[in-house]
C-alpha cells in the first residue's frame, strides 16, 4: 500500500503523456470482507486514471464492511468503475450489480469481472458491464437503484455539473449514494462536497482518514419542489 502527500498521488501529472510511458498490466489479490479478490491493472493502453485501484475504492469497501451496509440483494451501480474493484465486491457478496465506466475502460472491468466468478457461481447475478458518459446518456438508465457506489471519481471540475445531474437521475426513486474521495484541494474536490453536490442532495461526511485524506460521503436526493 503506498502512502502519498497530495501532489505525489496527483491523477494528472504535469506531463500526462509520460504518465504511462509502457503498456503493461499488474495483478494484485486483496481480500476485503472475506472475499479474495484478483484485479488486474492494465496501465498505459491510454486508460490512465482508470488503471489502478485508488485507495478511495479500498477506502470504501472498508467502511461498507466496517458499517455492515446490507448489500446481499441490493441493486447497485458504480459510476467511473475503473478496474471494478468496489462493484465486483459487492457483486460477490450478493449484490446485483452493473459496473459503468467510459467505453475504453470497459474491457477492463470484463476482465476483472470474468476473473472473480465465485468458486459457486455468483449469488445474485454476474455483474453487468456498461458504458456510461455522465450528462450524456444517463437517462438510457433506470432509476430503481438501492445504492450508487463512487469512489475517487471527484478529480475534474468541468465534469462536477454532469455528475450532480446522472446521479440525480440514478438517486431519483430513493437510492442512497456513498462515494469516497481523496480531497484534493488542486481540483476543488471540498467544493464538489459543499457546494455542487448539496444543490441537489442532502449530504453527510460519514467517515473521514485524516492520514489518508479521503472522506466519504452519504448521500440522497432531496425532494424536487
Amino acid at each position: 500500500m503506498i502512502y502519498a502527500e497530495d501532489e505525489d498521488d496527483d491523477p494528472f501529472p504535469v506531463d500526462e503523456d509520460c504518465l504511462f510511458t509502457e503498456t503493461f498490466s499488474q495483478e494484485v489479490v486483496y481480500t476485503l470482507m472475506g472475499e479474495e479478490l484478483r484485479i488486474k491493472q492494465l496501465f498505459g493502453a491510454n486508460l490512465g486514471v482508470a488503471a489502478p485501484v485508488w485507495e478511495a475504492a479500498l477506502h470504501l469497501c472498508r467502511y461498507l464492511e466496517d458499517q455492515s451496509v446490507e448489500l446481499r440483494g441490493r441493486r447497485i451501480i458504480e459510476l467511473g468503475a475503473g478496474t471494478g474493484v468496489v462493484g465486483i465486491l459487492a457483486a460477490r457478496l450478493g449484490a446485483e450489480v452493473t459496473l459503468t465506466d467510459l467505453p475504453l475502460v470497459l474491457p477492463q472491468l470484463q476482465e476483472n469481472v470474468s476473473a472473480n466468478i465465485p468458486p459457486n457461481g455468483w449469488l445474485s447475478a454476474r455483474p453487468v458491464v456498461l458504458p456510461l458518459c455522465w450528462g450524456e446518456d444517463h437517462r438510457t438508465f433506470p432509476s430503481d437503484w438501492d445504492l450508487v457506489l463512487c469512489a475517487d471519481i471527484v478529480y475534474l471540475p468541468e465534469t462536477y455539473p454532469l455528475l450532480v445531474e446522472t446521479l440525480a437521475h440514478l438517486c431519483k426513486n430513493g437510492a442512497v449514494a456513498y462515494l469516497s474521495s481523496k480531497m484534493r484541494r488542486e481540483h476543488q474536490t471540498q467544493s464538489f462536497y459543499e457546494e455542487q453536490l448539496p444543490s441537489r442532495f442532502n449530504v453527510e461526511l460519514v467517515h473521514r482518514d485524516d492520514y489518508q485524506n479521503n472522506n466519504i460521503y452519504r448521500a440522497s436526493k432531496r425532494a424536487e419542489e
